[in-house]
């Protein structure tokens, strides 16, 4: 067998010379702490078997760290919001540089001349200081790579810097310019810089270098912009935007060209440990930032697991997300330090060790230096869960996993991620809980819940639901168990866990739960846009949805364990409880709505005609007819709803129903608050789920193909206008159409993207398409149905019409339909509440360009329109709602 490397070193108590080695051909034969290490035969991870090479840091290469992206980003938008607040908050940032030039004007002008040169001079010296520091240090090769980060991050932000200025002299805006320069002193000509040149790159090489020192530089840095503010050549935003520009310049290098593996070598986890008061003789890594450990004398093996800044910002991110969306997310601990995040751990396993809980003992910690620290285990002889062969994973097994979790859940402790990896079984079959870094003591119920609905899906997936529920009743008991039940849905569970339901045959179609509920009862953010949402809502309603509303017994591992628990407890409420605090999706459509209004508003009132200017100056006549046209929408609507539901519903409902769209639109992207809100009101018209949301997806699919054919016909008439050929309309769609289907061909050619468009289109074959056959038969309530969608269409496009010209202006009334066809399909497709942002700038820019208006009637015209059309609506469709709710009839 060949030699196997590894690394070895002296112990305390060792008293022969140099560090130990095994004779070649036994295991821990090797060069020493620094030595290099081969491979052989064996088992990972264990004595004897083949180990990750343990390279000196000279060799490993270099790594991009998430956290060098996540400062890059977050210095990117901060000079961004920099930028936008020295333009729009002119008067608050000019008043401050004035008094700035204010206090400096006292300071005597010989005297500010002098500490400016000096400070300059301190400035540049300061880089070569530190480099020649770095370079005169222990360990040169790392110190040369890291000064070569320096001085390219110096470089780049210089780049940056210089960019920034010639922008700003040349292309900015001039309200821009100058808030960020002011005139030079009277001695000189022209104006300050708008970023503070020397600080940039100083800071950036500072930071890229890794420097230790941070008192003196940062004082070096402070006093040399208290001199530029003195003399008259900084503003305070340049001086800021001086200091964002080399911080972000740093971290944007880092990232781009990596940085030395910043995780300790073996040599330094094995001096940490003795320095504990361990005997440790070789360490052999076991994974990423863990490594195996033997120690001198027979002492038992050490499973050591290094935390550093690097795991721990990585990680940051994603447990602040968490925090932000979930109820059940840890608490806010996303900037703690390593050695916070150690004490934690220590802290959650000294607990679960002193509730009885079988679990790895903690043998030492120890810190690594500044940003690293590690603790070590004594070393479980075990396997996880997921090695372990079927005929192991007995019900004595299973019952002994709910045994230690139930001592957990006595003392109020909380694992938080019960996967298999976290579960290990030793050679008698006894299982022990590890990996408590996430874990948390006086957890609350819903936590706790949460541990229980996570042990039962990874037992489930291991054994199969029938066994994991009935040992799990058997120790926690069915009232225990039951009350975990509402707790089972995909969000409350580990990520890998969420995976593994995904890969199972079958997968596990109920997605997180309260998703279905929170779509019935008007929130309308479960689905796509469109009738896309419809036909995802029609395949998934009858896994998702039971007789009660709440998740069915049909398809999906969650499901049956659901359905197993309900056998023995019917009267257990399964409903899933609300986890979310806030979903993706409305994430978005608030930042969409921030960032829309942000950009609009400021133009309606830049221009002459704003619209509370036009609404004063407009013609009432027009106004009234464009109003009367906005009200027949909604009747229209609720004609092209009817249609397509061949059971009988009350009209006066329906109409409601379509007024209360206008409230739910505040809450949901365009298009999907409508669908949840009609498919609910079939539900409570006693229309099963299945057939409701097909009639729905009859409508959508009907309303795209007569919303293309509408558009197509406006586009013909468009053409024939007089000087309608120099628009070329009619080619730029037959051009999109092909563009259309040569991308539909690309698709359908790769098999991966076949399967996936055949699976969205699935629903369409399966229930859309049998429902519209059973329309067909009866053509009276179709030809009702196709009517009312073409009359929504025409009553909104005469709505937007009449505002133009309640006016004064006189287009044609094909380019407005042109124009309004367009911008309706954008705000379906656009995920901010009510299209808002994506339906402005499509009309204000439709208008401008294919009606002939000027920016600011088109800008006149489209917020009245959606004046009449989204905000006045609001309070009515907020009453129509109230009145249908109590009513049982939404």
């Amino acid at each position: 067998m060949p030699s196997v490397a590894i690394v070895t070193g002296r112990t305390n108590g060792d008293t022969g010379g140099g560090r130990g080695t095994a004779p070649a051909g036994q295991p821990g034969s090797g060069r020493g702490i620094s030595g290099r290490t081969g491979t052989g035969g064996g088992v990972p991870g264990q004595p004897g078997g083949p180990h990750r090479r343990a390279r000196p840091l000279s060799e490993a290469g270099r790594v991009r760290q998430p956290v060098a992206l996540i400062r890059l980003l977050t210095g990117l938008t901060a000079i961004v919001l920099t930028l936008l607040l020295a333009d729009y908050a002119r008067a608050t940032t000019g008043g401050f540089a004035a008094d700035v030039a204010e206090a400096a004007a006292l300071v005597p002008r010989p005297l500010a001349s002098l500490a400016g040169g000096l400070t300059t001079a301190a400035v540049l010296l300061l880089p070569v200081g530190l480099a020649a520091h770095r370079l005169l240090g222990p360990d040169r090769r790392r110190a040369l790579q890291q000064v070569s980060d320096g001085l390219l991050a110096a470089v780049t932000a210089y780049g940056a810097t210089l960019a920034l200025d010639l922008w700003a002299d040349d292309l900015a805006p001039t309200s821009l310019l100058t808030a960020l320069t002011q005139r030079l002193p009277a001695d000189a000509l022209g104006h300050t810089e708008p970023v503070y040149g020397y600080l940039a790159p100083v800071l950036a090489f500072m930071t890229a270098s890794g420097s230790r020192e941070r008192r003196l530089p940062w004082a070096v840095l402070a006093l040399s912009g208290l001199a530029g503010l003195a003399g008259g050549y900084a503003t305070p935003t340049a001086l800021l935007l001086g200091v964002l520009i080399g911080w972000t310049g740093a971290h944007g290098t880092l990232y781009a060209v990596g940085t030395p593996d910043p995780r300790p070598r073996p040599g330094e986890v094995l001096r940490a440990l003795r320095d504990s008061g361990l005997r440790p003789v070789e360490a052999l890594p076991a994974g990423l930032d863990r490594y195996r450990v033997r120690q001198a004398d027979g002492r038992p093996e050490l499973d050591v697991q290094v935390l550093d800044r690097q795991a721990v910002t990585a990680a940051a991110v994603q447990r602040a997300w968490r925090r932000l969306r979930l109820r059940t997310a840890p608490h806010p601990r996303a900037l703690r330090s390593p050695r916070t995040g150690l004490e934690h751990e220590a802290l959650v396993t000294y607990a679960a060790l002193a509730a009885g809980v079988r679990t790895r003992r903690i043998a030492a910690t120890a810190g690594l230096g500044h940003d690293t620290a590690l603790i070590a285990y004594e070393h479980l002889a075990g396997r996880p869960l997921d090695r372990l062969d079927d005929a192991e994973v007995t019900d004595e097994l299973l019952a002994d996993a709910w045994q230690q979790l139930a001592l957990l859940q006595r003392r109020e402790i909380a694992h938080r991620a019960l996967v298999p990896g976290s579960l290990l079984v030793d050679d008698t079959g006894a299982v022990h809980l590890v990996d408590f870094a996430d874990g948390d003591i006086a957890a609350s119920e819903l936590v706790l819940r949460c541990d229980i609905a996570q042990l039962l899906t990874t037992l489930a997936l291991r054994a199969g639901a029938a066994r994991a529920v009935r040992t799990a009743t058997t120790v926690l008991g069915p009232d225990v168990l039951g009350a975990a039940l509402p707790l089972l849905q995909p969000i409350a569970l580990a990520r890998s866990t969420r995976q593994s339901l995904k890969r199972r045959p079958g997968g596990n179609t109920a997605e997180a739960g309260g998703g279905a509920e929170a779509g019935a009862s008007g929130g309308g953010e479960d689905g796509g846009t469109g009738s896309a949402a419809v036909l995802t809502a029609t395949a998934t309603a009858p896994q998702a949805q039971g007789p009660d509303g709440g998740p069915g017994p049909a398809g999906g591992l969650l499901e049956e364990i659901r359905a197993e628990v309900l056998r023995g407890r019917p009267e257990v409420v399964g409903r899933p409880v609300r986890l979310e605090r806030v979903r993706p999706r409305t994430l978005l459509a608030v930042v969409g709505g921030v960032v829309a209004g942000w950009l609009l508003i400021p133009q309606f009132f830049a221009t002459e005609d704003n619209p509370v200017a036009a609404l004063a100056d407009a013609d009432p006549w027009w106004l009234v007819l464009a109003l009367v046209a906005a009200g027949c929408s909604h009747v229209a609507a609720a004609m092209g709803f009817v249609g397509f539901v061949p059971e009988r519903l009350e009209f006066r409902n329906v109409v409601l129903a379509q007024v209360a769209g206008a409230f739910v639109k505040l809450v949901s992207p365009g298009g999907v608050g409508g669908i949840a809100l009609n498919t609910r009101l079939l539900q409570r018209a006693n229309i099963p789920t299945a057939q409701a949301l097909s009639s729905v997806g009859v409508g959508q699919l009907i309303g795209l193909v007569l919303h293309l054919l509408q558009l197509g016909a406006f586009v013909y008439l468009l053409d024939l206008q007089p000087g309608g050929s120099e628009l070329d309309a009619l080619p730029a769609v037959v051009g999109g159409l092909a563009v259309a289907a040569v991308l539909l061909a690309v698709v359908w050619a790769i098999p991966p993207a076949r399967r996936w468009l055949a699976a969205r289109l699935r629903p369409l074959t399966a229930e859309v398409l049998p429902r519209l056959l059973d329309l067909l038969r009866n053509p009276g309530r179709l030809a009702v149905g196709v009517a009312g969608q073409l009359l929504v269409s025409l009553c909104l496009i005469a709505c937007l019409y009449c505002c133009i010209r309640a006016l004064g202006r006189e287009p044609s009334f094909a380019p407005v339909a042109v124009v309004f066809l367009v911008g309706n399909a954008a705000g379906n497709a656009a995920p901010t509440p009510g299209g808002a942002g994506a339906v402005d700038t499509a009309l204000v820019f439709g208008l401008e360009q294919t009606a002939s208006m000027e920016k600011g009637g088109a800008l006149a015209a489209v917020a009245l329109f959606r004046l009449l059309t989204l905000i006045l609506p609001v309070l009515p469709g907020w009453a129509a709602m109230t009145w249908l709710q109590r009513r049982k009839a939404l």
